[in-house]
């Protein structure tokens, strides 16, 4: 649809009736990478402005789902701190997760949208209504993104869409101007 990073169009129709976000991990929350302690831990870094995105989409409505191929103690912590209850850890087939939050939360696809970027992505964006990829996703996902973010996965992406969808769902800017109050 749109594989252009930073392209201006944001389907802001699609947008419109979003109830739930459902976001990858590696690549969307998390830049990528996979750091290893001296006991062979892997430690992933997030970014707060990302987690403070997912608190604003939770307060203005949106529910938040995490759906992931790995399965790490640090996303699992992450997740939990963030208040996600919607959490799938260790799952490359996603398609079954998905359909699992959409009958929980009684939606329809139009209903939920997805970010992500890489192929694991591929069949479960084929089936909500808003599809979308980071900046950094590769190819094959940003050809049928509907939108994709200017920023990288783990440098605002989720923030960037969460931002979007508010806009887009005429929330902004009382969500915004609750949170000026709070200074």
């Amino acid at each position: 649809m749109n594989g252009n990073p930073g392209a201006c169009f944001f389907p802001v129709q699609a947008a419109v009736d979003i109830r739930l976000l459902i976001l990858d991990v590696d690549g969307v929350l998390t830049d990528g990478g996979l750091y290893y302690d001296l006991q062979n831990q892997v430690m992933k870094r997030f970014n707060v402005q990302d987690g403070l995105g997912i608190k604003i989409a939770q307060k203005a409505g949106i529910r938040v789902a995490v759906i992931t191929g790995l399965d790490s103690p640090a996303v699992a912590a992450r997740v939990r701190d963030l208040g996600i209850t919607d959490y799938f850890a260790g799952f490359l087939d996603k398609k079954v997760c998905l359909e699992e939050l959409k009958e929980k939360h009684q939606l329809s696809w139009e209903q939920i949208a997805y970010l992500g970027d890489d192929w694991v992505d591929l069949s479960v964006m084929d089936m909500v209504g808003l599809p979308m990829a980071v900046a950094n996703a590769q190819p094959e996902v940003k050809d049928i993104a509907g939108y994709v973010t200017v920023a990288a996965g783990g440098q605002g992406a989720v923030r960037e869409v969460v931002r979007h969808l508010l806009m887009a769902q005429g929330k902004y800017e009382a969500v915004l101007a609750a949170w000026s109050r709070r200074c």
